[in-house]
């Protein structure tokens, strides 16, 4: 007994050092993990990502960094950690390979409302749909189709697909086809659709719409008319288009071509009783 007391003060200081950083790489790390979670959060919070991204991410990172820093403590109390990480690692393994689809889709995910090509309210077409992204969540982006259809597509078969924004620019350009017939005088076809697409209250003056010849098909000279709309009233200034130029192409007499096929019959000649034996 009075041996131990002898080594009592020894002792204290071996372990109470120890003791006294493991507390310290504790607290530190502790601070670290709160600092480093609130950067995260306002970051992405600044970026206008989504409330429950942004709580999720902060969140593993907190606890990654709370993980190393048990492992450090442990290191400090002269604990072996080596068997402990190659546990760790090893069911982090399983657990990975087990949730392999998910943890592709948490990926696609947070490159998503990282580097944001789409956000809530644009148009896209992606994963091989179209629709308004209504929310894009940690496994999943929700779209709304233009017919109220709900199209719930996996994070990682959005990102690994071709991603079109339709509403990434403020402009866009309704590109239009306009076959007249090859009787048509054609200054005066663009003279009539130049007017059409001039008085149309959705095209934008700048840039200047482009109505030029492109092609000389089989049946009809058609005409492009490409005009510029904000990316709002794409599909109004489109429709609005369609249905002014006929009209003014059949009150200017210009016809548009369509498909026929015309049919002759030809009367055979009468064939003799002797022919039919």
């Amino acid at each position: 007994m009075e041996a131990w007391m002898e080594q009592l003060p020894e002792l204290a200081m071996a372990y109470g050092l120890k003791i006294v950083m493991a507390l310290v790489i504790f607290i530190v790390g502790r601070w670290i993990s709160k600092l480093l979670r609130k950067v995260v959060e306002a970051v992405m919070t600044k970026r206008h990502v989504e409330k429950t991204a942004v709580s999720f991410i902060g969140a593993m990172v907190s606890v990654l960094i709370m993980a190393v820093t048990l492992v450090a403590v442990l290191a400090q109390l002269g604990v072996q950690t080596a068997s402990l990480v190659a546990v760790l690692g090893a069911a982090g393994l399983a657990v990975g390979l087990a949730l392999q689809g998910s943890l592709s889709n948490f990926a696609a995910g947070v490159l998503l409302v990282v580097f944001r090509p789409c956000k809530a309210g644009d148009y896209v077409e992606a994963a091989g749909v179209a629709g308004v992204v209504e929310e894009i969540s940690i496994f999943s982006t929700t779209l709304v189709t233009p017919d109220n259809k709900k199209i719930i597509a996996p994070n990682a078969a959005v990102m690994s697909s071709v991603i079109v924004n339709y509403s990434a620019k403020e402009t866009r350009r309704v590109d239009l086809v306009i076959g007249v017939s090859y009787d048509a005088d054609l200054r005066q076809t663009r003279e009539v659709l130049a007017k059409t697409v001039e008085a149309c209250e959705y095209v934008l003056k700048t840039p200047a719409p482009i109505i030029e010849v492109s092609q000389l098909a089989d049946s009809s000279v058609n005409f492009v008319v490409r005009p510029w709309v904000n990316s709002g009233d794409y599909w109004k200034a489109h429709f609005q288009l369609m249905t002014n130029i006929k009209l003014a192409l059949d009150e200017a007499g210009i016809g548009i071509p369509y498909p026929q096929l015309d049919l002759h019959v030809q009367q055979m000649p009468a064939r003799s009783p002797a022919e039919h034996q």
